[in-house]
């Protein structure tokens, strides 16, 4: 094998590895659901409202606007201290 096809195989062999966790990240969301007001603080998995980037940035435990990935009709049977009905909620709320 000469050095180009091996450098061409090489490259190839990394991007495969690289893009697999793109692929298997989305593939894991259908099955999950976003629910809003059960994350702990530091552990939600996106948006936390203002003043907040991503991932584990929520400022209190059961905020409202934060959300964590849960098995799809799991949500609304898990415990919010925050939330109007007590349980996590499918949307944001205050």
């Amino acid at each position: 094998m000469d050095r180009r096809t091996l450098s061409l195989t090489l490259a190839a062999a990394v991007a495969a590895a690289l893009a697999t966790p793109a692929i298997a990240k989305p593939a894991m969301m259908a099955n999950m659901e976003k629910c809003f007001g059960v994350a702990l603080k530091g552990h939600n998995d996106c948006k936390a409202g203002p003043g907040t980037t991503c991932a584990g940035t929520s400022k209190v435990d059961f905020q409202g606007n934060s959300w964590k990935a849960v098995p799809n009709g799991t949500c609304t049977t898990l415990e919010s201290r925050t939330s109007p009905t007590g349980h996590g909620q499918l949307a944001a709320f205050k």
